[in-house]
């Protein structure tokens, strides 16, 4: 019997992740003309009954008074959105967090900027399926775990192979920073609640300490290759990002001196819990925030109530560049992110506003909105048509769904269940 254990496992394995995803999309073969919709740019602005007509995956016309051209699709009464962007979430690296075989989105060590995330993208994820039919097309696919923990890229969410699927590849490096607080380890006598981390000047030192040697490995004469250190040169010539996660007040002001003072070009915010309180810091080193989600609750005793809520309003109206992500939620609700973007719209801003989010101000962070996040000509027909507002869970019905002008499959392996089951319990 115990000999076979392990094949059961195997084969058990292969039924939960061996089912593929649509078939990627051919190219776009004829010129595509959506009608009589409300287009909404991403970047601020919405059009009325306008048309959008693109061809060869490029759009090459929109506005209210353009002439339709090859296929038609009447979409009048309808919405059409640029495709929504979700960041710093290790999508297509994790399918079943309890089959470790599944799990491929952190490696051993501290320091492994060398880490290359993209050659582990699982373009057949049915995770990575299941974010389409809310209109979220792209993604970043992010390491996990470490301090420094590896590279991530940008990829489409239509495609055979992570080859297929890039848009950005290696586009920037994750920090975790370390806390000046702590949990107190109850089980070792400690008492429970956040009490000062002794260590973090330390863990700090030991941050900086890497990046300054990786300047200098830079800056030295041939020698023998480091690969962490070779990794992290596209930080000081600018054409990598360095994602830094950092929440509380203090570390968010250090993070960003220490920084740019050791010639990090680069620098985005992730998480931000407390930049409200050090917007000032952050605009002056030109410092974009890619912020929580809202669906969250205070961390401290004496935080409001609703500052999770309210937070991506507060720092808009700061002036920063904000994107909207969900870093530490499960891995499934990033099929959330436009209803993220339509709560804060419920604290206040504007929808437009909010749109960007998840759209123009995503793809200007991660360094796509050459291509992506808005709607305009010459830029990638990466877009979709929802029966309603997408940003509102009544609204978000896709009808179609573009990448590159390849008009995608909403069926999911969740929407055959549902056809399924449906007529099984369907009422008489």
């Amino acid at each position: 019997m115990k000999s076979n254990i392990f094949p059961s496992l195997v084969l058990l394995v292969c039924l939960f992740t061996g089912q593929a995803q649509q078939t990627p999309a051919p190219p776009q073969s004829e010129t595509i003309s959506i009608t009589g919709a409300t287009l909404h740019l991403g970047n601020g602005q919405e059009i009325e009954n306008g048309t959008i007509t693109f061809n060869e995956g490029i759009i090459t016309a929109l506005g209210s008074g353009v002439a339709p051209a090859g296929r038609v699709i009447d979409a009048s009464g309808k919405h059409v959105y640029p495709g929504f962007i979700a960041p710093v979430r290790p999508i297509g690296l994790i399918e079943i967090n309890a089959v470790r075989a599944t799990d491929d989105d952190a490696e051993i060590g501290g320091m492994i900027p060398h880490v290359r995330s993209i050659i582990a993208y699982n373009a057949e994820s049915q995770i990575v399926e299941s974010m389409r039919p809310n209109g979220v097309l792209l993604g970043q696919a992010t390491p996990q775990g470490g301090r420094i923990s590896g590279t991530s890229s940008i990829v489409q969410f239509d495609a055979w192979n992570w080859e297929d699927a890039i848009v950005k590849e290696d586009d920037g490096i994750h920090l975790h920073w370390p806390s000046s607080f702590r949990r107190g380890r109850w089980w070792m006598g400690e008492p429970r609640g956040y009490q000062p981390n002794k260590e973090y000047a330390d863990q700090k030192d030991e941050v900086l300490r890497f990046v300054k040697n990786a300047r200098a490995y830079m800056a030295g004469p041939a020698k023998e290759v480091n690969p962490a250190f070779a990794a992290m040169e596209g930080l000081f010539d600018g054409s990598k990002t360095l994602y830094t996660y950092a929440d509380g007040e203090r570390e968010i002001v250090d993070a960003i001196n220490a920084l740019k003072e050791a010639g990090i070009k680069n620098v985005v915010l992730v998480g931000g819990y407390q930049a409200y309180k050090v917007t000032g810091v952050l605009k002056q080193h030109n410092v974009p925030v890619l912020v929580r989600h809202p669906h969250t609750l205070p961390e401290l005793a004496d935080d409001q109530y609703d500052l999770s809520y309210k937070l991506p309003k507060m720092l808009v109206d700061a002036g920063l560049l904000v994107g909207l992500q969900n870093d530490g939620a499960m891995m499934h609700n990033i099929r959330n992110l436009p209803f993220y973007a339509g709560h804060v719209v419920g604290q206040g801003m504007d929808r437009e506003e909010a749109l960007k989010m998840i759209t123009g101000n995503t793809a200007q962070i991660l360094g796509i909105d050459d291509q992506y996040g808005t709607l305009a000509e010459g830029k990638s027909a990466t877009l979709f048509i929802s029966e309603g507002d997408a940003l509102e869970m009544t609204g978000n019905q896709l009808t179609h769904a573009f990448i590159d002008g390849r008009e995608l499959s909403l069926e999911t392996h969740q929407t055959e269940l549902w056809k399924r089951y449906m007529g099984k319990y369907a009422r008489e």
